[in-house]
C-alpha cells in the first residue's frame, strides 16, 4: 500500500529563489524544514542522482538519523526537478519531489509530490486515515519565505 499527495502551488519568486531552498546548505534548507538538524553528504555524484546525504532530523526530544538519496536531479533553465527518497525509523519509505517550472522571470509554480509506504502491516492502518494537511503546509511555507526572501533582496537593491 502506497499513499501519495500532491500540492501545486504558484510562488512570486524567482526559480532560483525557491531551488535554492530545495537544493541548498543546511541554513537555506532549514527555513523551510526546521527540523532538519544536520545534512551531511556522505557519496556526492557529478550528475548529482545517486547523492547520499546523512540528514538528522528533530522529532520532539528524539532525533532520527537516515540517509536521503537523490533519485533525480534535473537543473535547467526554467525547469528544476530533485526527487529523493529515505527511510524512516525501519517503518515508512519515503519519497519527496520537487517540481519547479520558471512561470516568469519573477513567479515559480511550484509542485510537491509526497509519497509513503508501510514496512510493516500494522501501519497501513494509520495511512488510511492520514491527510495531505502535512504537504499543504510543506507547500506554503517554501512560498512564504521564497518571497520574504525575494522581497528582501528587491528592497536591498533599490
Amino acid at each position: 500500500m502506497l499513499k501519495e499527495w500532491m500540492k501545486e502551488i504558484e510562488i512570486n519568486a524567482p526559480i532560483d529563489q525557491v531551488w535554492g531552498l530545495l537544493n541548498g546548505s543546511l541554513a537555506d534548507m532549514q527555513k523551510i524544514m526546521p527540523q532538519v538538524v544536520d545534512h551531511q553528504p556522505v557519496k556526492v555524484t557529478n550528475e548529482g542522482i545517486g547523492t547520499i546525504y546523512r540528514q538528522k532530523y528533530r522529532e520532539g526530544k528524539r532525533i532520527e538519523e537516515y540517509d536521503v538519496e537523490t533519485l533525480e536531479y534535473v537543473n535547467i533553465h526554467d525547469k528544476r526537478r530533485l526527487k529523493v527518497g529515505f527511510t524512516l525509523a525501519k517503518m515508512f519509505e519515503i519519497t519527496a519531489l520537487y517540481e519547479l517550472t520558471a512561470i516568469d522571470e519573477q513567479k515559480t509554480l511550484f509542485k510537491y509530490t509526497c509519497t509513503n509506504r508501510p514496512l510493516k502491516a500494522f501501519l497501513k492502518l494509520f495511512l488510511l486515515f492520514a491527510s495531505d494537511k502535512i504537504v499543504v503546509q510543506f507547500c506554503e511555507r517554501v512560498k512564504k519565505v521564497a518571497e520574504e526572501e525575494f522581497k528582501n533582496t528587491k528592497v536591498l537593491v533599490k
